[in-house]
């Protein structure tokens, strides 16, 4: 494939500038963070422009911190001019990740998100027999920066960019020359893009008849129980060899008893919620009643987050439950939060 250069212009052109602003501060823009940063925007715009071009962007300072939904992730939240840095390299790099990609790849791709993903596991459910589901073990910790930094090199001919991305991925490490920061905008398309080649070699060379893959959860399906681990076998030799990755032990079932995927159970006729979906649901909602019924939050602070919430169970067969939450919600309410965890 053709690399792409003559790029730096387009990031540094003030109009991408103000684009990744906007962008940077959605969701966020009463935050005092983005406030000061937006009284003098041009000023700051103007200073970040200077960067791109003279090679001197600042990378790092990270603000870490811990979260434990759905599971244990140190984040790492870069300083918000940093975010508007992220914004404006992949406004216009996001084509030339987009092109790496096969098209059951998901996450960090437009109109490839986590419900796109399950509407194509659950086509490919309906028709195999048997399942491979694989995970890369501490996934973001374990990506090689001389390796990602080769195949930025096979992507992107332009020496500034390069020099840019290197800065990023060199100001972060849990081990020697590995790892990238979980928070990041940059981190989500480099992660994406580390597996892509063993997604091409996974379709073009081993020829697994139907395989999805979110980030660094892929499934692979076949009608035959062999063949299929025989594959499974051959694709962690490849993402030992070539990626330094190291698999967790595989997930092997028929696919009538049920895929665990995205906080959610497939099965060829039906989805469910994951155990693990019910209790996040059940602890959310009694901690947002909680914020409402104390003034913490508003009505409308309450609904931005609830609905997201409600709109993940019903993607699945959850509607009694959701009844039945609200429902001893209401019943034991008086008896505080701590009681109804202990419930669950």
């Amino acid at each position: 494939m053709r690399r792409q250069g003559q790029l730096l212009q387009q990031i540094t052109d003030l109009k991408n500038l103000y684009e990744a602003f906007y962008k940077a501060q959605k969701g966020k823009d009463s935050k005092p963070y983005v406030c000061a940063y937006r009284v003098q925007l041009q000023q700051n715009l103007l200073q970040l422009q200077h960067q791109l071009i003279s090679g001197t962007v600042e990378t790092g300072g990270y603000h870490t911190f811990t979260i434990y939904d759905p599971k244990k992730r140190l984040i790492c939240a870069t300083p918000f001019s940093q975010r508007v840095l992220h914004h404006a390299l992949m406004n216009i790099c996001h084509a030339s990740f987009e092109k790496q990609q096969i098209a059951t790849s998901f996450a960090s791709r437009s109109e490839k998100g986590t419900y796109a993903a399950l509407d194509k596991a659950r086509e490919y459910h309906r028709h195999y027999r048997w399942f491979l589901k694989l995970d890369v073990r501490k996934y973001f910790e374990s990506i090689d920066h001389s390796i990602l930094k080769q195949q930025l090199c096979r992507m992107f001919k332009d020496k500034n960019v390069l020099l840019i991305f290197d800065k990023i991925i060199d100001s972060y490490t849990t081990a020697a020359d590995k790892s990238v920061p979980i928070g990041n905008l940059t981190s989500q398309y480099f992660a994406n893009h580390y597996l892509s080649v063993a997604d091409h070699y996974l379709k073009e060379e081993l020829r697994v008849p139907a395989y999805v893959r979110y980030m660094d959860d892929m499934v692979l399906w076949h009608d035959d129980k062999e063949s299929l681990l025989e594959i499974g076998y051959r694709f962690q030799e490849y993402l030992a060899g070539e990626l330094l990755l190291q698999l967790k032990p595989f997930c092997l079932n028929e696919s009538r008893k049920g895929l665990p995927f995205l906080g959610y159970l497939l099965f060829p006729g039906s989805i469910r919620l994951a155990r693990r979906s019910k209790k996040r649901f059940i602890k959310k909602s009694l901690l947002y009643n909680h914020y409402l019924q104390t003034g913490r939050w508003s009505q409308k602070e309450f609904a931005s987050h609830t609905l997201p919430l409600v709109a993940f169970t019903e993607y699945a067969k959850a509607r009694e439950f959701r009844k039945n939450v609200y429902r001893t919600m209401v019943a034991i309410e008086k008896e505080g939060h701590q009681s109804w965890v202990r419930t669950v």
